[in-house]
């Protein structure tokens, strides 16, 4: 969640960085700060709180410089505080850190039988102080004898009192990159800190380090030798990742569904079938599999769920979706037939990047689902897809799960044609239905308003119960959770059926359950679960299609999705969910939204 910025040029440090870290507030922080080279040595600046807590301190004690480092930091050791706010460091070395230092207590206390005193409760400082016992002069030596000792995943932005206008960057596991400006350089966590300055950027490898100045970037790969690196051009701009006057970035990103949609989509068809040409895969990727394996973490692990049951239904072909903190520890059975594919909206995912490590080690092709071009991920799989849903910047996501789901029924489309599971004219009327209902998601964004006055139904909640069957019990589990992500209430999702065996018991009078049931085929059986949770009190909402014969007095309010053939619901019913989930949270405040807005403003509706 943390961000980092580094800067070298002519301009005032403090201001380039300042605007760095606003452009990742959207990532959620607790506390801030920033190093600069000012006069002889480096001066540090730190506070709890928003950017402007920070900002007030330095308008109170003006620094300038022209190169330093900066972080908003989401605390994991040690509770927010100035004294554990980043940077973190000594008078001759001073860093900031994305990551988690696994072997820090180790360190700490070598460290400390060596003289050094701890001043705060955070991993970082470890990592800060074991820079400085390794520091003779020599500051890539120091970098990596650093690297070599410290275990965990990281990326670092670094100063050295003796060399300034100097900014080092190293990785793992963690994303960093560095940008290129006219005359100043930067390095940061995501492109969008600088994204006012340039869009010309390169991702580094691990182990990797980066020497930022204002004459250039200089890559030395572990081993110490130079490294050319592969520049990319950022393919959006600063004003895509502003809230255009939406009061969030969440509600944003939501209505740009139907646009990232249709880019993702539009490019892999020719002649009305799937075609990943444009993505440079052969069709014979997709011949004689004898698994798929779809691995994934959090919503897209849930798009996934849609995928599976996509491709086992058109392509008769088995799918395991698997977690993918636990892929690896499962010594997973995989064949050289099978296909391993990897859903990651960063690209960056450590665990996801993990499991693509795995599979390869097996000799098993891989395929990556990703929406950062040049991102880790879409370097290290044998293949990749790009999802076209720009940049995401809400802390919950919404667009990158719903084109990804969009990746899932092309890929189920593909499959079929080379299984030979479907003809060529029934994918291409299947192709058609994808696109028409595309097209009808705008009208279930109309109904914004009304979805808002239903939220306020879940605003004192303790727990809300989703249940669904099929495609609708995928879709149930990411609308639980979204809802849970941002709103801080307790959300569970069921199998419909499965309700009944235990977890009926705590449905009593008043606990609300949003029923989703789009699924034509299943309804009778879905309306009788219904009736069971109903009989106990529960508050019903009901998702379901327009027209979809179902007794009033089985729910209690409903919202209406246009109709459409439930092979495709979910790319409509998502949509609903997710406003469903955006106003219960702006309903009750919650700090996750307030975590998008600027200057910590937090609109009170929407």
């Amino acid at each position: 969640m943390c961000g980092i910025v580094g800067y070298s040029g002519p301009q005032n440090a403090v201001d380039i960085l300042l605007e760095g870290l606003e452009n990742l507030e959207y990532r959620g922080y607790d506390s801030a700060g920033i190093s600069v080279f000012a006069g002889d040595g480096i001066t540090t600046v730190k506070a709890e709180g928003r950017l402007k807590c920070l900002r007030e301190k330095l308008n109170t004690s003006p620094v300038s410089g022209h190169c330093g480092i900066a972080h908003t930091r989401w605390a994991t050791h040690g509770e927010p505080s100035d004294r554990n706010a980043h940077p973190h460091g000594t008078e001759r070395v001073m860093l900031v850190h994305n990551g988690i230092i696994e072997n820090y207590l180790e360190l700490r206390s070598r460290l400390t039988a060596e003289g050094y005193v701890f001043k705060t409760q955070t991993d970082t400082e470890t990592a800060a102080l074991l820079l400085d016992s390794l520091y003779q002069g020599d500051p890539l030596a120091a970098i990596r004898e650093m690297t070599r000792q410290i275990e965990g995943a990281y990326a670092l932005a670094i100063l050295f009192a003796d060399r300034p206008g100097e900014v080092y960057g190293v990785r793992k596991d963690n994303p960093l990159i560095a940008a290129l400006g006219e005359g100043e350089n930067f390095i940061a966590s995501d492109i969008a800190a600088v994204l006012s300055h340039t869009k010309r950027f390169f991702t580094l490898e691990e182990g990797e380090i980066a020497v930022a100045t204002s004459c250039g970037i200089t890559v030395y790969s572990p081993g110490g030798a130079p490294v050319e690196k592969k520049v990319h051009t950022a393919t959006w701009d600063v004003e895509q990742a502003r809230k255009d006057g939406y009061p969030h970035f969440m509600l944003k990103e939501i209505f740009e569904q139907p646009k990232a949609l249709r880019d993702t989509i539009h490019p892999r068809l020719k002649d009305g079938l799937p075609s990943f040409e444009y993505d440079g895969i052969p069709e014979c990727l997709f011949k004689g599999r004898g698994r798929i394996h779809i691995v994934a973490c959090g919503t897209a692990m849930y798009a996934g769920l849609v995928g599976r049951d996509l491709i086992e239904t058109l392509a008769r072909i088995p799918v395991e979706v698997q977690i993918a903190s636990e892929f690896r520890y499962r010594d997973p059975i995989l064949s050289k037939d099978d296909l391993v594919v990897i859903i990651s909206q960063s690209g960056e995912t450590a665990d996801s990047l993990a499991a693509l490590r795995l599979a390869k080690q097996r000799g098993v092709p891989t395929l990556g689902v990703v929406n950062v071009a040049g991102s880790t991920i879409a370097r290290e799989a044998d293949y990749v897809i790009y999802t076209h849903a720009g940049p995401e910047i809400a802390v919950a996501s919404t667009k990158a799960y719903s084109v990804q789901v969009s990746v899932m029924y092309l890929l189920a489309f593909a499959m079929a044609r080379s299984a030979r599971t479907l003809g060529e004219e029934e994918i291409r009327a299947k192709v058609e239905e994808l696109l028409q209902t595309v097209e009808k998601l705008p009208r279930v964004l109309e109904q914004n308003d009304a979805i808002a006055s239903i939220a306020g139904r879940f605003q004192g909640s303790e727990s809300i119960f989703f249940l669904g069957r099929g495609l609708d019990w995928a879709l149930s589990q990411e609308g639980a959770l979204k809802l849970k992500e941002i709103s801080y209430i307790h959300c569970e999702a069921y199998a419909a059926g499965e309700l009944k065996h235990g977890t009926i018991s705590l449905i009593t009078n008043g606990v609300p359950v949003v029923a989703v049931a789009t699924q034509e085929h299943l309804l009778g059986k879905m309306v009788s679960n219904i009736k069971e949770v109903k009989a106990r009190g529960a508050w019903v909402l009901l998702l379901a299609q327009e027209g979809s014969p179902i007794d009033e007095e089985v729910y209690d309010q409903a919202i209406r999705l246009p109709k459409a053939p439930d092979l495709f619901t979910p790319l409509l019913a998502v949509a609903a969910l997710q406003l469903l989930a955006y106003h219960t949270s702006v309903c009750r405040g919650s700090p996750t939204l307030r975590k998008e807005g600027r200057q910590g403003e937090f609109p009170k509706n929407s």
